[in-house]
């Protein structure tokens, strides 16, 4: 993949991950919405600047959007600090299914990993 198209997949990556529209993070950056719709497919560059603003509304590295595969640690941990806040905006009863849900995902792992052997 070319660089520019590299950076496009990612920054729409990144969005989705966090849960914006594109609409959304127009009207965060000051941009129009087709904006991010160029940047996106790779037909717009992207100044320094909107990067770094990108990454910090995105919750990610500049580097990892730059396609440095030694920051996907970075991008695990912002999508860890991203589900932590979901997760605080939940009421309780919400909260204890998701817990019960994580509880399943973890056991469904186990078994899996125990069948392997």
């Amino acid at each position: 993949m070319s660089e520019p198209a590299n950076l496009a997949a990612r920054l729409r990556l990144a969005r989705e991950q966090a849960g914006l529209s594109q609409g959304q993070i127009a009207k965060l950056m000051k941009m129009h919405r087709p904006t991010i719709s160029e940047i996106e497919a790779g037909r717009r560059r992207v100044q320094a600047e909107e990067l770094t603003d990108f990454a910090k509304h995105y919750h990610v590295a500049v580097r990892w959007l730059l396609g440095d595969e030694g920051a996907a640690e970075d991008l695990h941990e912002a999508k860890v600090r991203l589900a932590a806040r979901e997760l605080a905006k939940l009421k309780t009863g919400d909260l204890d299914r998701v817990m019960n849900l994580l509880a399943s995902l973890r056991s469904d792992d186990a078994t899996k990993k125990g069948k392997k052997r």
